[in-house]
């Protein structure tokens, strides 16, 4: 799900040399909520692969490359429900994830998710329906410049304990995005900022998507603690 966040809200949560993208003057940050199946290293068997319940907030990105202006997210927090992700994540590929307790149902044309992270501090519960179309977002005019935007940031940076920024980026040949609409949602994240800084915009929804995450050279950046 995506949120409208103020642009100095934003800015404020991010670390030197991260600012926010902007579109049509909001900063967009949000949460993904990630069911992946078969998750594996590149060298292993199918077979081995796992089934997890993951989480991770996100603000849409820019900064100075060599080659110009680069676009990505900042994740300020990835929890997930599997142990052995917790352990491996931040050792044996980028990322630290916190432990969180999950709930799903997912039918055809309606998803609900939530989930409570161990050490107390994070709740998130949203439920949506699936509808044709994107409608009411101020961030997007439809379901295909959605898609586009979030196409182009698929490069994520995490915060380590060193204070480096560990990379990592999506890589998919079958990108597709569906629309819902909200039922309901809570973040304790985004409503523990300022009032009126953060606005509910839109929930995309993605299925069945094949995908490999691979690790990018760390960024040395002072964090911010959220």
């Amino acid at each position: 799900m995506n949120y409208r966040l103020a642009p100095e809200v934003a800015a404020g949560l991010l670390p030197t040399g991260l600012r926010p993208q902007l579109v049509r003057g909001h900063a967009v940050a949000g949460i993904c909520l990630l069911r992946l199946g078969g998750v594996r290293p590149s060298w292993a068997p199918k077979a081995v692969g796992l089934r997890t319940e993951n989480a991770a907030h996100r603000i849409a990105v820019e900064w100075d490359g060599p080659g110009g202006v680069r676009t990505g997210v900042y994740i300020p927090r990835r929890d997930t429900a599997s142990r052995l992700t917790a352990w491996a994540g931040g050792r044996l590929f980028p990322g630290e994830h916190g432990r969180a307790d999950f709930e799903t149902r997912e039918t055809p044309g309606e998803l609900r998710v939530a989930y409570t992270t161990r050490d107390g501090g994070t709740r998130v519960d949203v439920t949506a329906e699936v509808v044709s179309d994107l409608r009411d977002s101020e961030l997007f005019d439809d379901v295909r410049q959605a898609s586009g935007f979030f196409e182009r940031g698929t490069t994520g940076y995490s915060p380590s304990a060193s204070g480096a920024l560990e990379g990592m980026e999506l890589h998919t040949d079958a990108w597709r995005l569906d629309a819902c609409r909200i039922v309901s949602a809570r973040s304790s994240f985004f409503e523990s900022l300022p009032r009126g800084s953060a606005t509910l915009d839109c929930a995309l929804v993605m299925r069945d998507v094949p995908a490999a995450w691979r690790p990018l050279p760390c960024l040395t950046a002072h964090v911010v603690p959220c």
